[in-house]
């Protein structure tokens, strides 16, 4: 009986795998290959592959990540964002999570892959676009280095997965005392750049700082 029951909770968590899986594959698709292997069989270890980058099918065996893992229960559970190559030789960022049992065995994996082929095509085009010539003749039309005052506020709000117009009061008050203790706002119309930039009025600004 207890066999049994471990069994039945084995399938039951493998089956919420899947669902997890078939969601993230909905999600990122069509540039994120998710597969769910079944460590308990590691001939047929591919149990569902969705978004399908790398040609694998199910039932193919498992990779020697898999096996690594069915053979040393402390074998680390997520490996996040290693370098990968998918077999024609696209580049691939990769992440597995294996997922243990009650017992703190492995019995599943989820596999992320995915395709960078695109957004290293988009990175190259940006590049591009931004790259500038050696000018004769030095000009700014940034008045008092007004990109540095931007550059600080977006770094603020990026760090809070926010933007700096949807930052909080409470936020933005932090926000402003530290462009003042870093000098910032020394910088001549600094208060009117970091209003603009925030979406408020320069009195609010104010206020934030008292």
């Amino acid at each position: 009986m207890p066999n049994n029951k471990l069994q039945d909770d084995q399938a039951a968590l493998i089956d919420q795998v899947k669902q997890i899986a078939q969601g993230l594959a909905q999600t990122f698709a069509p540039f994120c290959e998710v597969l769910v292997h079944d460590l308990r069989d590691p001939k047929h270890a591919v149990l569902a592959v969705h978004n399908n980058l790398s040609g694998r099918a199910t039932n193919d065996p498992a990779t020697e990540l898999g096996l690594a893992r069915i053979a040393d229960s402390n074998y680390p559970q997520i490996l996040a964002n290693y370098a990968n190559q998918f077999a024609d030789g696209r580049p691939a960022k990769s992440t597995s999570i294996g997922i243990k049992d009650a017992e703190g065995r492995y019995i599943a994996a989820l596999c992320l892959n995915v395709d960078l082929t695109l957004f290293r095509s988009m990175q190259n085009a940006l590049e591009q676009f931004n790259a500038t010539d050696a000018s004769p003749v030095q000009e700014s039309l940034d008045p008092a280095n007004a990109e540095a005052i931007r550059r600080r506020i977006d770094q603020y709000a990026a760090g809070l997965a926010s933007s700096p117009q949807l930052l909080k009061a409470g936020e933005r008050r932090v926000l402003m005392r530290e462009l003042r203790d870093g000098g910032f706002l020394e910088l001549r119309r600094a208060m009117e750049i970091a209003a603009s930039h925030l979406g408020i009025s320069r009195a609010t600004a104010y206020n934030d700082i008292k």
